[in-house]
């Protein structure tokens, strides 16, 4: 089966109260002017408790080699939100996830990164469980590291400008990293 990122993907363009309005080519999202559109972020967790983090590919457009939530994406065009947070799962880390649970339903941001690229998205926020191990997509993930969530929350505290702008402000919202 041919996954949705081998194909010309789209995303769905959202107005400033988050309906639909249409939607645009992914490739080209992401610049200095990037419209609103749809997206979502995954914090997978595993039965020790433990969150799974990950490094961005030095080869991503937008944040390359940060470190940032488990993953994120784009939902297709008329694809459940769940089974875009799946699709994402098994594309960027090889993972079967399972208790997909809807945490920050109405998350949304705006960040630059220093080479000028924008992120403008309206991002649900989910939590997600397994007790496998990754295995990385490298054109996706750098890296991963399972860490205690209250560990985590310190280290965003401490060095925001060390993770994704997104995650930074995600962790703060999430009942689920406090210590």
């Amino acid at each position: 089966m041919q996954t949705a990122d081998a194909l010309d993907e789209r995303v769905i363009l959202l107005d400033d109260e988050g309906r639909h309005i249409g939607t645009a080519p992914k490739h080209s999202m992401h610049g200095s002017d990037t419209v609103l559109h749809l997206a979502f972020s995954c914090y997978v967790f595993n039965s020790l408790g433990e969150v799974l983090v990950t490094r961005r590919a030095l080869s991503k457009k937008a944040w390359p080699g940060v470190w940032t939530n488990s993953f994120c994406g784009h939902p297709l065009p008329a694809e459940p939100l769940t089974q875009a947070v799946e699709r994402r799962a098994s594309y960027e880390l090889g993972l079967q996830i399972e208790a997909i649970d809807l945490a920050l339903p109405l998350f949304r941001y705006r960040a630059t990164d220093s080479s000028g690229i924008v992120e403008n998205e309206i991002c649900p926020v989910y939590l997600a469980r397994t007790d496998q191990e990754p295995t990385l997509n490298p054109d996706e993930v750098a890296e991963y590291v399972w860490t205690r969530p209250a560990d985590l929350y310190r280290a965003i505290t401490d060095a925001p400008w060390a993770f994704s702008p997104w995650m930074a402000l995600q962790v703060h919202e999430l009942d689920s990293f406090r210590a």
